[in-house]
């Protein structure tokens, strides 16, 4: 059974939702306004809301991130009377399921609910096989979306392409995509276009022949053969050579290859995984990667999210990575302090999930057959950088220091984010002096009263 919230101030809109969704067995909910509505998916959680677009304390598609932002975020189906192709574009860009426009049709109203239901009830149970396969820690709005992106790669045989920076897990992921999808029984086979010359990297991708260079006193497989009816993984793909590019992209056309010195076409059925931390759109501009392979490689592509974008998740990580720790020497009453988490959550992590885990295993050693770890076990580097944070100054990562007469120049500046908040808070400071009531703010600043209304509370102020 789904909650179902119809948050619309037509009645009998929610009452002709209600009434399908109760036939369905469904349990059926109602709000008028966006506070309503809000206050009952964080209160009792939502499996899908139809979501009016005029409410009379703001517009509903302003509040789409608001509602996916929550721990469980639901299906939201926007419902107006004022449909258009920009109004949709807008709606299924923000995150919604679907778009339909009054009157309603009570057959479409009914298929609709029928397959958004069956699709979350599908999404959530093949997150959750990701998340148990490779053991995925965390729970938060970006986690979750990348989970589910992972688990609709895993239901295909489409290319995958990982996107994020170093450390943020994209062999965890691709890997949990492989364990996930039909090939599981079948050889998951990295490579890392990082780490060799262009020649050595064709041999590793397509193998080769006894006698075909100096040095090849045997045959060798390479990794696409290596991969056959498996997974083929190639990490940091912004790496591989242009001159290579070109032989790679027939290689995802055909799936057949030659081996260097090969007089004979290898065919091989893989599956592509592809990471990198590269802008390969910006690369592609500058001729630096081939526009048709950046195609292909694309066909489903997953961000992951940095640590410093979802610090909600770090204690979570705390506790499995010493988890694993305790089991690997042995120190099952190992625990961890709140002045060690506290830490955690102040440092910015710049080389994300894996600097983390390295931190805590030094951590780990550093405090030898001590009971309980404590931030004094961290990194001397680490330690600085939450010290500098605690005093209000930049530098929740580690940062070159200049040395000489550039450091005497050396100043602080402001983030970017810094300046927007203060100019936004200067702002409305500035309207709220000039203005007498929530009506005619709304009118000035050109927004809706419901969005004026959550950036003054953001900013603290009570009018």
């Amino acid at each position: 059974m789904a909650r179902v919230l119809a948050l619309d101030d037509d009645r009998l809109v929610q009452r002709l939702i209600g009434v399908t969704a109760s036939e369905l067995g469904h349990e059926a909910l109602a709000a008028s306004t966006l506070a309503e509505g809000l206050a009952l998916c964080r209160n009792g959680g939502c499996d899908v809301v139809f979501l009016d677009v005029l409410l009379p304390d703001g517009n509903g598609l302003e509040r789409i991130p608001e509602l996916r932002a929550l721990p469980d975020p639901p299906e939201i189906v926007i419902v107006t009377g004022h449909g258009d192709a920009a109004g949709a574009d807008l709606a299924i860009r923000h995150g919604a399921w679907d778009f339909l426009t009054k009157p309603l049709s009570l057959d479409n109203l009914r298929l609709i609910l029928e397959r958004v239901v069956a699709f979350r009830r599908q999404r959530q149970n093949a997150a959750t096989d990701l998340r148990e396969l490779r053991s995925i820690v965390g729970e938060s709005p970006a986690l979750r979306a990348c989970l589910d992106a992972a688990a609709q790669a895993a239901a295909s045989d489409i290319n995958v392409l990982l996107l994020g920076e170093t450390g943020t897990g994209k062999e965890v992921f691709a890997r949990a995509i492989h364990d996930g999808s039909a090939r599981a029984a079948m050889p998951f086979v990295p490579m890392d276009c990082a780490s060799a010359t262009e020649s050595l990297l064709e041999s590793q991708l397509f193998g080769h022949t006894r006698g075909a260079f100096t040095g090849a006193d045997q045959d060798r497989d390479g990794v696409a053969r290596l991969a056959h009816r498996g997974t083929l993984f190639l990490d940091e793909v912004g790496e591989l050579p242009v001159a290579l590019q070109r032989s790679f992209l027939r290689l995802l056309e055909t799936r057949r290859f030659r081996p260097i010195g090969g007089k004979a076409e290898v065919q091989s059925d893989f599956r592509l995984i592809a990471a990198t931390n590269r802008n390969l759109v910006e690369m592609a501009s500058l001729e630096l990667f081939r526009t048709d392979l950046l195609y292909r490689l694309n066909g489903i592509t997953i961000t992951l999210p940095p640590l410093r974008e979802r610090k909600e998740d770090i204690p979570l990580l705390c506790r499995h990575f010493v988890e694993r720790l305790c089991a690997r020497y042995d120190a099952c009453d190992k625990s961890v302090s709140d002045d060690l988490v506290e830490a955690l959550l102040r440092y910015d992590w710049p080389g994300n999930v894996r600097e983390l885990g390295h931190a805590l295993e030094r951590a780990f050693a550093a405090s030898r057959g001590e009971p309980q770890i404590f931030a004094g076990h961290l990194p001397l580097d680490i330690r600085m950088a939450v010290a500098r944070s605690r005093l209000g100054k930049p530098g929740g990562a580690p940062s070159a220091v200049p040395a000489g007469p550039a450091a005497s120049a050396a100043r602080p500046y402001q983030t970017y984010r810094e300046f927007k908040e203060a100019t936004e808070r200067n702002y409305f400071k500035g309207l709220l002096e000039i203005t007498s009531n929530m009506s005619e703010g709304a009118r000035i600043a050109g927004l809706s009263r419901g969005h004026l209304y959550e950036l003054l509370k953001k900013h603290g102020f009570d009018k």
